[in-house]
C-alpha cells in the first residue's frame, strides 16, 4: 500500500517546512505528529507515513535553506506558513473569545484518585499555554467530591498531584478543594429548587434508569416548590441514607439524549472523606459543582476535552435557568499514546499490592514515571502542543514522543557499553596493543572527548548475540574482527574466539565489555522487568539522575535514589 499523491504532497510540504524552521535539519517525529493530528484518516497508516517522511528527511538532508524555500514554493507551500511561527511543529491555537490580557482565569480540576499521567498532560499544557499567552491566572480546583468504592479519593494524592504539577513546570495561582465548598453548593441547589426546576426523588437507581430510558416521569416530579424544599431539608438533615434520595433537575423527559433527562444534581453518601470526614452527607455531582465554581471562582474560559460535552450542556442549562452568563468552553480531542495503557484504578491497586514499584513505575505512564525514565517535561509539553486544539481523536505511537525527547538529549548524552546476560569470551591471537583503547564519548560530537576502555583478550558478550552468531565471523564494535566457536557454553562457561583482522569490514557488530574491568548493572524495563548485565568501567563514575545511552540498547537514566559506588548500578530504560 502506498500513500496517495495528495497525501504525499502534504507530507513533503510539511517536511520541508519543518526543515526550514530547523535551519535545514528536518525532524521526522514532529512532522508525522502534525500530519496525524490534522488528518485522522492517516492514523491507521502511521508507520507508512513515518516511512515516507523519513525518506523525504534523508533526501533533503544538507540542502541549503534558500533552496528548500524554493522547493516549498514550487510545491504550493507558503513561506509565511506555521513552520516559521514560534511553535513550528504545532498548529495554531485559536484566541480565546473575549479574552482580556491579564484578566483571563483558567482552571485545572483533577480528581484525586491517582497521580497525573500522560493522558492528563493535554489538559495541563493547553491550559498552561493559554495562561502564559494572556498573562492570566491558573486555578487548581481539586474535584474531591465523593467518588465510589472503585474510585475513591485517597489523601496522599493531594500532595502527589501538587508534586506532579511542579514536575511539569505548572504553578497554580490558587488551590481550592471542593470539599471545603459544600455550603456554596447547597445555596445554589436551593436557588434551583426555588426556581421550580428541581425535585427530590426517592426512586431506586434501577427504577430511575428505567424511567429515564423510557421518558417516563417519576411520581415525585410533580412536587411543589414547598414540598421539594421540605424534602431537601430532610436530605441535609440525614433523614435519608445513601441511595435513599437524590436532588434531580427537571429537564425535558422527551429529550433525544436519555442521559439528559432529569439528571441528578446532588446525592447522599456515607463515605468517609479524607479531608472532611463525615461532616457532609450530601454531595454534588461534578457537573453541578463545575457550574457553581466556574462562576463563583471567576473562571473566564473553560478548556476541556470534547468528551465532556454533556457537562457543558448541564452547566449552560443551569446558568440559563438562573440568569447567569458563564464562561465559554473550548474543546480538544482525545490524544492517546498507543503503548500507554493508562488506568488510575489499576495503577493504584498494583502499587498497593506491591506489584508496581510505586507511582513512578514505568507501567503507570505517570508524569513521574516519564521523568524517572529521562523523558523531560519540556519534550512532553512540545509533543502535546504539536497537536494544537484539534477536535479529532488521535492515537500516535510513543516513538513520536521519544523523537521529541531525543532532540533534546541525543547531542549531549555520552555512549557507554552494556551487555545483558553476559557470557565470557576468550579471544585467541588478540593483539597486545589493543588491551586498552580510547573510544569516543559520542560518535558525532568530538567535543565530548574520549574515555579509556579496558578491552581484550577476554570479553563479555550477550548470550543472545552469541547464540545468533555462533561459528560466524563478527566485529566487536569499534574494535576488531573475530571468529566465534560454534558451541555456546553452559551457564558460567567460557566461549572461545579467534582474532581475524582489524579492518572495519561489513560484519555483524556485537557489543562487548572488557572482562577485566566492568560494572554490574540492573536495568528496569518498560514492563517492570529487571535485566542483569555488565557495563563498561566508565559507568562507575555515574551519578543519580544521569542520562546515558547504552549502545545498541537505548537511552537509560540512573535511578535518582541510587547511591554512588553501590552495586549494581540501577538504571531505568527510557526509549530507543
Amino acid at each position: 500500500m502506498t500513500l496517495s499523491p495528495e497525501v504525499g504532497l502534504r507530507a513533503r510540504r510539511a517536511t520541508i517546512e519543518n526543515a526550514i524552521a530547523h535551519d535545514g535539519s528536518a525532524q521526522t517525529g514532529p512532522v508525522v505528529a502534525r500530519l496525524l493530528a490534522t488528518d485522522a484518516s492517516l492514523r491507521p497508516r502511521a508507520e507508512e507515513v513515518r516511512a515516507y517522511v523519513s525518506e523525504v528527511v534523508a533526501e533533503i538532508r544538507g540542502v541549503p535553506v534558500d533552496e528548500l524555500e524554493d522547493r516549498l514554493v514550487s510545491l504550493g507551500g507558503s513561506l509565511s506558513s506555521p513552520a516559521r511561527s514560534p511553535r513550528v511543529e504545532a498548529p495554531d491555537f485559536p484566541d480565546l473569545v473575549g479574552a482580556v490580557p491579564g484578566q483571563v482565569v483558567l482552571r485545572l480540576a483533577p480528581f484525586p484518585s491517582g497521580v497525573l499521567h500522560i493522558g492528563n498532560s493535554r489538559m495541563l499544557f493547553v491550559n498552561q499555554l493559554y495562561q502564559e499567552r494572556y498573562h492570566g491566572k491558573l486555578l487548581l480546583v481539586f474535584d474531591d467530591t465523593v467518588g465510589s468504592a472503585e474510585k475513591r479519593i485517597e489523601p496522599e494524592f493531594f500532595d502527589l498531584i501538587l508534586g506532579d504539577l511542579e514536575l511539569a513546570g505548572i504553578h497554580p495561582d490558587h488551590v481550592y478543594y471542593k470539599s471545603d465548598r459544600l455550603p456554596v453548593f447547597y445555596a445554589w441547589a436551593q436557588r434551583v429548587i426555588e426556581k421550580g426546576a428541581a425535585y427530590v426523588c426517592r426512586c431506586s437507581q434501577e427504577l430511575l434508569g428505567q424511567n429515564r430510558a423510557a421518558g417516563r416521569e417519576c411520581p415525585e416530579r410533580s412536587q411543589s416548590i414547598a414540598e421539594t424544599l421540605a424534602e431537601w431539608k430532610k436530605m441535609l438533615g440525614n433523614v435519608y441514607g445513601p441511595g435513599g434520595a437524590v436532588l434531580r433537575l427537571r429537564t425535558d423527559m422527551s429529550d433525544p439524549d436519555p442521559a439528559f433527562r432529569d439528571r441528578v444534581l446532588l446525592r447522599i453518601s456515607d463515605i468517609d472523606h479524607p479531608r472532611v470526614g463525615k461532616k457532609y452527607s450530601v454531595w454534588p455531582l461534578l457537573e453541578f459543582s463545575w457550574a457553581v465554581d466556574d462562576v463563583e471562582l471567576g473562571v473566564t474560559h473553560v478548556l476541556r476535552g470534547k468528551d465532556l460535552v454533556m457537562e457543558d450542556r448541564m452547566q449552560r442549562y443551569l446558568w440559563d435557568l438562573l440568569g447567569i452568563v458563564g464562561p465559554p468552553f473550548l474543546h480538544f480531542g482525545i490524544l492517546r499514546v498507543r503503548e500507554a495503557k493508562v488506568s488510575k484504578s489499576k495503577s493504584y491497586a498494583e502499587v498497593k499490592s506491591g506489584l508496581y514499584d510505586g507511582f513512578a513505575d514505568p507501567r503507570t505512564w505517570s508524569l513521574r514515571s516519564l521523568v524517572r525514565r529521562g523523558v523531560s517535561m519540556e519534550a512532553l509539553r512540545q509533543f502535546i502542543l504539536s497537536f494544537g486544539m484539534s477536535l479529532a481523536d488521535i492515537e500516535v505511537p510513543a516513538e513520536t514522543l521519544y523523537a521529541e525527547n531525543r532532540k533534546r538529549i541525543d547531542g549531549t548524552t555520552v555512549r557507554r557499553a552494556f551487555v545483558a546476560d553476559p557470557v565470557r569470551v576468550q579471544v585467541d591471537g588478540y593483539p597486545f596493543d589493543l588491551a586498552r583503547v580510547n573510544l569516543p564519548n559520542h560518535p558525532d560530537r568530538p567535543e565530548l572527548g574520549e574515555r579509556p576502555v579496558v578491552a581484550g583478550p577476554t570479553f563479555f558478550l550477550a548470550r543472545r548475540d552469541l547464540a545468533s552468531h555462533a561459528g560466524a565471523e563478527v566485529r566487536l564494535k569499534d574494535l576488531v574482527n573475530i571468529r566465534l566457536d560454534s558451541q555456546l557454553p553452559a551457564a558460567g562457561g567460557t566461549m572461545r574466539g579467534t582474532f581475524t583482522s582489524r579492518e572495519n569490514r561489513k560484519l555483524p557488530r556485537l557489543q562487548w565489555v572488557g572482562a577485566d574491568a566492568s560494572v554490574s548493572v540492573d536495568l528496569l524495563g518498560l514492563e517492570g522487568e529487571h535485566t542483569s548485565g555488565l557495563g563498561e568501567l566508565a559507568l562507575a563514575n555515574a551519578s543519580p539522575g544521569d542520562i546515558v545511552q547504552f549502545e545498541r540498547v537505548g537511552f537509560v537514566r540512573v535511578e535518582a535514589d541510587w547511591t554512588p559506588g553501590s552495586s549494581p548500578l540501577r538504571v531505568v530504560y527510557g526509549h530507543p
